[in-house]
């Protein structure tokens, strides 16, 4: 990471200080719904593919107030149909 406003140029990039997560509320937000279904200190090597794609599937299709109640996957799919398009 230490070279990554390089690779961004003019774009700003922010740093969260170690061990603050206030400064990573969505971050740590996503850490919680993921906790919903996988416990904190659960070996995720015991998990099956298709119990992280249970989790992947519904976190992806869940509406965020941050997206503007857009869900992730609709984001995404908005931002790959742009580029496919140029």
């Amino acid at each position: 990471f230490s070279k990554l406003q390089e690779v961004f140029g003019d774009i700003p990039v922010y740093y969260a200080h170690p061990y603050t997560p206030s400064e990573r509320g969505t971050n740590e937000r996503q850490n919680g719904m993921v906790r919903r279904f996988i416990p904190k200190g659960t070996d995720i090597a015991c998990l099956t593919p298709d119990t992280i794609q249970q989790v992947e599937d519904w976190m992806n299709n869940l509406p965020r107030k941050i997206l503007g109640y857009d869900t992730p996957k609709e984001r995404f799919d908005s931002y790959v149909a742009q580029f496919a398009a140029s």
